[in-house]
């Protein structure tokens, strides 16, 4: 039943809820849009881009990362399997260096298998904070 045919039959509660459920549908719209323009603008001040992963030959350039609330920028890593970056340049390691990571690597493993249900659900909550701002 339209607005119109309520007032004319004398129906005003039925009115009264279309005016409501109308009003409500107008103020989601709205929110939404100031959510959508408010996104765009502090990703524009952090400089959040589409592509946050970029390759640059030997190199890739991780522009953004958002962990525990906190941006990270520009961090550039080796694609090089045996290669870091030390400087800017790109430098061959070490043996032992290799190694350390190689044992820092197995040691990691053990222990993130033990932290895994609590960082699926630190994920789980930041994925849905991201999802209720409007960025993923």
């Amino acid at each position: 039943m339209s607005l119109v045919n309520c007032f004319l039959s004398g129906d005003l509660t039925e009115a009264k809820k279309l005016i409501d459920e109308r009003i409500k549908e107008l103020f989601e719209q709205k929110l939404e849009i100031i959510k959508q323009r408010i996104v765009k603008e502090e990703s524009e001040k952090l400089g959040l881009t589409e592509a946050n992963i970029q390759k640059m030959g030997r190199t890739k350039l991780v522009r953004v990362r958002i962990r525990a609330g906190k941006v990270q920028r520009r961090k550039k890593f080796s694609t090089v399997s045996g290669y870091t970056i030390r400087g800017g340049r790109l430098v061959r390691m070490s043996s032992q260096e290799r190694r350390h990571r190689k044992m820092g690597a197995r040691r990691a493993k053990v222990k993130l298998r033990s932290k895994r249900n609590v960082i699926l659900r630190k994920r789980k909550i930041s994925l849905r904070k991201r999802k209720a701002m409007g960025i993923r």
